[in-house]
């Protein structure tokens, strides 16, 4: 709390009384200053440098940086065009408007950093290898977490967390019935239709089925 007030003090309160027409966010020590040229950016990011150093402060070298948002209209080129900023990455990306027609935006989609980090909690309880309880169990344990990260990271480009995440909770269920299940131990596709069985009488039992369900020919 004691950092947030003095980064008030120290950035947000000195960016609007010297910079008032340039808007900005900041979430505890990350900060997204919106800039109109690559003029004006090297101008703030070099007044900024000097106000945090005046308080006792450095602006990390690594992640400082100028970041052009590419997209539909906009043909220059730049040596960032993607930034990370609240474990999203926001970066140039397919998009499709109300008629149907494709373009380029700019827009923000779960990073990788918050993906693997998902897939890393995901490894540590071991679906697979719970073979005492029953799917009901699984998901009264699994889904008030699960809906939290659709809930967060499924808000932009759902389908990026889809792929790189929720994809993996799925394939440790199908290891979990291979395991529970002798007639399924040797065959991912018996267990697969055995889920997708499931899926269909009871969609909601898992949070992120209905994102992305098991499917069996």
């Amino acid at each position: 709390m004691l950092a947030n007030l003095y980064l008030h003090y120290a950035f947000d309160a000195w960016m609007r009384r010297e910079f008032p027409s340039v808007p900005f966010e900041r979430y505890a020590d990350d900060a997204v200053v919106h800039c109109t040229s690559l003029a004006q950016a090297e101008q703030v990011r070099d007044a900024i440098a000097v106000r945090l150093s005046e308080c006792g402060l450095v602006l990390h070298p690594d992640k400082t940086r100028i970041v052009y948002c590419k997209q539909s209209g906009r043909h220059g080129s730049h040596e960032h065009e993607s930034f990370d900023f609240l474990g999203y990455t926001f970066r140039p990306r397919k998009a499709k408007n109300a008629r149907g027609q494709f373009f380029t935006s700019f827009s923000p989609a779960v990073s990788n950093t918050a993906a693997k980090a998902m897939r890393q909690q995901i490894r540590t309880w071991r679906l697979h290898r719970r073979t005492n309880w029953t799917l009901q169990q699984l998901a009264q344990a699994i889904n008030p977490i699960v809906r939290g990260w659709i809930n967060y990271y499924g808000r932009f480009y759902r389908s990026t967390l889809t792929t790189a995440v929720l994809q993996q909770i799925n394939e440790y269920l199908i290891r979990w019935a291979m395991w529970r299940y002798k007639p399924m131990r040797r065959s991912p596709k018996k267990a697969a239709a055995f889920l997708a069985r499931i899926v269909r009488s009871d969609p909601d039992l898992f949070a992120h089925w209905k994102l992305v369900a098991i499917g069996a020919g």
